[in-house]
């Protein structure tokens, strides 16, 4: 049994999810795990896509290689989609939102442009994200959360760990009952 959650942090590019990934892993001692970073780095990838601009992800190695890590709970997994990942490793997946004006200016200002732009912006407004994430686990673990302003990055990240400390609380209890 897992003393720690799993966490999956998602949303379109843009909306603070590493920032998030990143500062509740140091509040909460939970491994912050950038999928986007292990694809690279492990090369668990097909190859380059020009026209969006990312790669093209080997799932299966992904997978295989995340298991491992994901197993003892603990992991905050970072990345733009969530329903790759099997129901049994997740505990929590809050879907980062964020205002349509504010992620054009911080897409933009990333460099986004052209397909890679248009498809993000649409992905964002058309709640492609929230509803994968509605789709692919239970109602009752999806939290939308918004990040238009730093202050709510904060919010966000102190809400989760409310919601940490209740996950440790009920296992606890679980614990406890197994036991007699």
């Amino acid at each position: 049994m897992r003393t720690n959650p799993n966490i999956v942090i998602t949303g379109t590019p843009g909306v603070g999810k590493t920032t998030h990934a990143e500062l509740l892993a140091r509040n909460a001692g939970l491994k912050h795990l950038s999928i986007n970073q292990i694809v690279k780095d492990e090369k668990f990838h097909e190859g380059w896509d020009d026209e969006l601009q990312t790669w093209i992800v080997d799932e299966d190695k992904l997978l295989d290689h995340l298991e491992i890590l994901v197993a003892p709970g603990g992991c905050i997994l970072d990345w733009h989609a969530c329903d790759l990942f099997p129901k049994r490793w997740v505990d929590l997946v809050v879907v980062i939102r964020c205002d349509s004006t504010t992620l054009y200016d911080r897409l933009t200002a990333r460099g986004y442009k052209g397909k890679k732009l248009e498809e993000n912006m649409d992905a964002e407004i058309m709640e492609v994200l929230l509803d994968e994430a509605k789709e692919a686990y239970d109602e009752e673990i999806v939290v939308e959360l918004k990040s238009d302003e730093a202050e709510d990055v904060e919010a966000n990240v102190e809400r989760i760990e409310k919601w940490i400390e209740m996950w440790k609380k009920d296992r606890e209890g679980e614990e406890d009952e197994e036991e007699q």
